[in-house]
C-alpha cells in the first residue's frame, strides 16, 4: 500500500488542493441537503443519516470516497451560525480568513510545549497576547480553549496568591463553570449572591464581603449568557478594593466591545480587574477555540512553572530557548493564535468594531421588530446582541414547545432563558450579515408555530 500524503512536506500543497476541491463540494452539498438552519427529523433523524454515512468505523479496507461522504453528511447534519435563523447560543459563523488561517495552523501542527517544535508560534503567541493584553488594561495574556478553562485558570491563580482557604463571591447570573472550578479546585462552596436584576448587586456584594472572613475571590460577568448582561464592573471594583478581596471578570461574551470605540465604555472597570476571561470564539468571530484569560500582574503566572527536562531543560532556559510550561496547564497546544494574528492584522481596529457595531445594531433592530408587535413579549432592550423575548400571553410550557418545534423541524434554532420568574426565547445575534427582512421572517416562523 502506498504512504498516503502528508499534509506539509514538499508534496502537501499538491496533496491538500484536490482533498479541499473535495471538502468544499461535499460542504455544499452538505448544505443543500440541510437545507436550513438545523437538520430536520430531531436526534434519532440525524444519529441515522449518520450512522449509514460512517458504516464500519474501522473496515479492513478502506473507503476513498470517505472524506466527502462523512463530510457531506456532516454538513447536512450540522447546525449553520451563518444562517441568520440559527440565533440560540454564542456560537459564531467562523471568518473566512480566520478558517484559512486555522487551516495553516493545521497542516505545519505546531505544539506549543516547547520552542523546538514551535518556533515561529512562539513568538507569535507572545507579542499577540501581550497586544490583546493591553488592550484590556493587563500586563500579559494565556491561550485557553475559552472561558470555561480561563475561569478555571483564573481561581486557580487567585488560589495559589491568596491560599488555599479562597472564598468564591459571586452573583446568581455567573456561568457555571466557576462553580465547577471550586469543586474541581478544592475550594470552599461559592457564595452565591442573588441578583434580581440580573446582574450583580454592589450593595449586596459589600454586605458579604463585610461578613465573609477572608481571603476572597469576586467573580464578575461581562456578558451573562442568559441576557448579555454586564455586571456593574467599576462599582464592584471599588468593593473589592475596599476590602481586599482579589476580581476576576468573565467578559467572555462581552469582551468583544473592547475593539469598538462606540461600545467599549460598557467595558469600564474592566482594567481594575486580576484576571479577564475572553473568548474570540464568540464575539471574535474566530473558529472554535480562540480563549484568553488576561493577567493585571505577571507575577501571578509562576506558579504555573514546572520543569520537564525533555521540553525546557535548565541549561536550554538559560541559553535564552523560551520555556513553555508555564502558559498553560496543558503540555501540547495548538497554535490558536494563528488565526487570531491574521484577523487582527486582516481587518484591524476598524473592520472588528464595524462587526462588533453590526451585531449589537441588528439586536436594537430585533428588539424593536418585537416590542412592535401585538403578538410578542420583550423582555428588555439589548446590552450587547442578545434578546429575550416571548409570545405574549403564552405559558412557560408552550414557550418551550414553540423552541423545541422549530428545532425539530430544523426551521429555527433558538435558546432558552429563565429571567423574572418565566421562559424567554433567547436570540444571541452573532451574524454580522443577518437582515431585518431576516428577523422578521424568524418572528413569523414562532408566530405561525405558537398555538392560539
Amino acid at each position: 500500500m502506498r504512504t498516503p500524503p502528508l499534509a506539509s512536506g514538499p508534496e502537501g500543497p499538491g496533496a491538500l488542493g484536490p482533498l479541499l476541491d473535495t471538502v468544499l463540494d461535499a460542504l455544499q452539498q452538505g448544505a443543500r441537503a440541510r437545507g436550513g438552519p438545523l437538520p430536520a427529523g430531531g436526534p434519532d433523524a440525524v444519529t441515522e443519516r449518520i450512522r449509514e454515512a460512517l458504516g464500519d468505523v474501522l473496515p479492513d479496507k478502506g473507503d476513498r470516497h470517505a472524506l466527502h461522504v462523512l463530510v457531506r453528511a456532516f454538513a447536512q447534519g450540522a447546525a449553520d451560525p451563518a444562517d441568520p435563523r440559527c440565533a440560540a447560543h454564542l456560537h459564531c459563523p467562523p471568518l473566512a480568513v480566520a478558517t484559512a488561517a486555522d487551516l495553516a495552523a493545521n497542516v505545519l501542527n505546531p505544539s506549543l510545549d516547547s520552542w523546538d517544535q514551535a518556533p515561529a508560534a512562539t513568538a507569535l503567541e507572545t507579542l499577540v497576547t501581550g497586544a490583546l493584553a493591553r488592550e484590556a488594561g493587563a500586563a500579559d495574556a494565556l491561550v485557553t480553549t475559552g472561558g470555561t478553562e480561563s475561569n478555571q485558570l483564573a481561581l486557580l491563580l487567585a488560589r495559589e496568591t491568596r491560599g488555599a482557604g479562597l472564598r468564591l463571591v459571586h452573583a446568581e447570573n455567573a456561568h457555571h463553570s466557576l462553580g465547577r472550578a471550586a469543586w474541581l479546585l478544592g475550594l470552599p462552596d461559592p457564595v452565591v449572591l442573588p441578583a434580581p436584576a440580573g446582574t450583580l448587586d454592589p450593595a449586596a456584594l459589600d454586605e458579604a464581603l463585610t461578613d465573609l472572613p477572608g481571603p476572597l475571590l469576586v467573580a464578575a460577568t461581562a456578558g451573562t449568557t442568559d441576557a448579555g448582561l454586564i455586571d456593574p464592573l467599576p462599582e464592584i471594583a471599588d468593593r473589592c478594593r475596599a476590602h481586599g478581596a482579589r476580581l476576576h471578570i468573565d467578559a467572555a461574551y462581552g469582551g468583544g466591545l473592547l475593539f469598538s470605540t462606540r461600545h467599549r465604555a460598557a467595558l469600564a472597570g474592566l482594567e481594575a480587574a486580576d484576571t479577564v476571561t475572553l473568548d474570540l470564539h464568540k464575539l471574535g468571530w474566530q473558529p472554535i477555540a480562540a480563549g484568553l484569560l488576561t493577567v493585571r500582574d505577571a507575577h501571578d503566572l509562576t506558579v504555573l512553572h514546572q520543569r520537564a527536562d525533555y521540553l525546557n531543560a535548565a541549561d536550554d532556559t538559560e541559553a535564552g530557548l523560551p520555556d513553555l510550561l508555564g502558559r498553560s496547564l496543558r503540555t501540547t497546544r495548538r497554535a490558536d493564535i494563528l488565526k487570531i494574528a491574521v484577523t487582527l492584522r486582516t481587518l484591524g481596529r476598524d473592520g472588528l468594531a464595524a462587526l462588533v457595531d453590526q451585531v449589537c445594531a441588528t439586536a436594537r433592530e430585533f428588539a424593536r421588530l418585537v416590542d412592535a408587535h401585538p403578538a410578542f413579549e420583550l423582555h428588555d432592550r439589548p446590552t450587547i446582541s442578545t434578546v429575550l423575548f416571548r409570545p405574549a400571553d403564552a405559558t412557560d410550557d408552550t414557550v418551550a414547545a414553540v423552541r423545541r418545534r422549530l428545532l425539530t423541524d430544523g426551521h429555527a434554532v433558538l435558546g432558552r432563558a429563565r429571567l423574572d420568574g418565566r421562559l424567554w426565547l433567547k436570540a444571541t445575534l452573532l451574524n454580522p450579515r443577518t437582515r431585518p427582512e431576516d428577523l422578521a421572517a424568524l418572528l413569523e416562523l414562532v408566530e405561525g408555530n405558537t398555538p392560539r
